[in-house]
């Protein structure tokens, strides 16, 4: 069973910061990708930032230049740093995982519960 947990999310006013953790345990054999996406509401979701098992990162043209994704492979976490928050990036934040979850290749996603991002003064 994989779970991927987040923490970190919050109430935070513009121009401030916050940054997102998503650990990711159980039973799978590598992580290929793992990234951020979001959901306001009446929104589609959508990818905010995505980092791959080679470091190759890629992010939505809303946040380029404000977040930053990065990982640790020892703790198979993923982290969120989000700074210039603006009332626009208010929204449920959701881990996702693409992982490697047999020994012939067969791969699976994962999602996190969320976790609620609101940018407010």
């Amino acid at each position: 069973q994989v779970q991927l947990v987040e923490s970190g999310g919050g109430l935070v006013q513009p121009g401030g910061s916050l940054r997102l953790s998503c650990a990711t345990s159980g039973s799978f054999f590598s992580i290929n990708a793992m990234g951020w996406y979001r959901q306001a509401p009446g929104k589609q979701r959508e990818l905010v930032a995505r980092i791959t098992s080679g470091g190759r990162t890629n992010y939505a043209d809303s946040v380029k230049g404000r977040f930053t994704i990065s990982r640790d492979n020892a703790k198979n976490t993923v982290y969120l740093q989000m700074n210039s928050l603006k009332p626009e990036d208010t929204a449920v934040y959701y881990c996702h995982a693409d992982l490697t979850i047999t020994n012939w290749g067969k791969t699976d996603d994962y999602w996190g519960q969320g976790t609620q991002v609101t940018v407010s003064s």
